[in-house]
């Protein structure tokens, strides 16, 4: 049998240190591949970056208390990015009793000649106020296809949580702005029409 050379402290060393790189190698690759999900998930618990939250009802109200006393306004946005599409809010601004559920649409529509597919991100401006903003049904992160022509009202039915009263950094706030932007999908996974996100559905409004 032929003598295996034994390896000096030193390969042994590199060695070792050739395999903890690789293996960080990997882990990096993998964190990147799930860094989108793991963000998204983050940022709708922390509410970090303006992210909104969701609910299935607003709050009673009981447990609005002393928030219905309070109003705040409600800016709306909405913009496209590479995508054939006019897309705006309805309403630009409300003024609304914090805690008491609300709705605003904004319409969509696609004047190009071919049936295309976007989908909405969103953000809540200022960022303190992204936890405070609760979405109980709306059109983001599902895929909405217009075909040619078409032209339709998506809504958004929301509240803001009291809790924002007891936030030293959010109490003051005496205005949020909601802004979508809608993004091209060039891969689509849904089928063709208008989806909503939530456990409340309130019925698109097909405009054109």
């Amino acid at each position: 049998m032929a003598h295996q050379p034994t390896l000096s402290r030193e390969q042994r060393a590199r060695v070792r240190t050739g395999v903890i790189a690789g293996m960080v190698a990997l882990g990096m690759v993998g964190l990147s591949y799930a860094a989108v999900p793991i963000y998204r998930i983050f940022c709708q618990v922390t509410g970090f970056g303006g992210t909104t939250q969701r609910a299935a009802t607003a709050p009673v109200a009981g447990e609005a208390g002393r928030g219905v006393a309070r109003t705040i306004k409600v800016r709306f946005d909405g913009n496209v990015r590479d995508l054939p599409w006019e897309f705006r809010p309805l309403d630009t601004r409300h003024e609304i009793r914090i805690g008491e559920q609300n709705l605003a649409y904004y319409r969509a529509s696609n004047p190009s000649l071919q049936r295309t597919t976007g989908r909405a991100t969103f953000n809540v401006s200022p960022d303190a106020a992204g936890k405070y903003f609760v979405k109980i049904q709306c059109f983001c992160f599902s895929e909405q296809t217009l075909a040619p022509g078409q032209q339709v009202d998506m809504p958004v039915v929301y509240y803001v949580d009291p809790a924002i009263l007891d936030d030293p950094e959010a109490r003051a706030i005496d205005e949020i702005t909601l802004s979508y932007t809608f993004y091209p999908v060039t891969a689509p996974q849904q089928a063709p029409g208008i989806h909503a996100t939530g456990e409340q559905r309130v019925p698109a409004r097909i405009s054109g």
